[in-house]
């Protein structure tokens, strides 16, 4: 009786961790996995600070018109830089826009891919995304690290980095939110 019940919690146990890998369950869990034990993204210290060299970048809106980042000289700025097919981009973008839901019109976001516009519109549409999309111009010199998404940065009305996150980040704290409180206050 008892290695009969071991077996089938053996089975079980099997079971649970190949719907990880071999069906959608699998995929949802990761995700929420990843929501649960991200954290609230790193803030730099003040004394340690850089400023952005340039607001002279060249990006483009969801319709694919050129526009340049010059526009956000002065405001409190939320970058964050991701792919649909990176599977920690997606509880990231999340946390990102509960916060873009409510710090959207006196922030601003710019969630940056560099991918084709068909799957990311298809992407967004899937997760009920509604923040503005912006799409990065490959050979572009830009003002801070665009590689290996997700990455994301906060500005402050100034021009310095108050954070740099490389890697998944909960965006939706507390802690950021008195953050950005603070630095609408500035």
């Amino acid at each position: 009786m008892k290695k009969r019940k071991k077996t089938l919690l053996n089975l079980l146990l099997i079971a649970f961790v190949l719907s990880f890998f071999v069906t959608p369950l699998g995929h949802y869990s990761k995700v929420w996995l990843m929501q649960l034990f991200a954290f609230s993204p790193q803030v730099v210290a003040e004394e340690r600070r850089e400023q952005l060299p340039t607001y002279n970048w060249q990006l483009k809106d969801p319709q694919w018109a050129f526009f340049n980042f010059e526009r956000s000289r002065g405001k409190v700025v939320v970058i964050d830089f991701w792919a649909s097919w990176r599977l920690p981009c997606l509880p990231e973008l999340k946390g990102l826009q509960a916060l873009y839901d409510d710090y959207g019109d006196r922030v601003d976001f710019y969630l940056i891919t560099d991918e084709e516009r068909a799957p990311v519109e298809a992407f967004m549409a899937e997760n009920d995304f509604t923040f503005p999309l912006t799409y990065l111009i490959i050979g572009e010199p830009a003002p801070v690290l665009t590689d290996n998404p997700p990455r994301s940065y906060l500005i402050d009305k100034k021009g310095y980095v108050v954070v740099a996150q490389d890697g998944m980040a909960d965006w939706n704290t507390k802690k950021v939110r008195d953050l950005l409180d603070e630095l609408l206050r500035q």
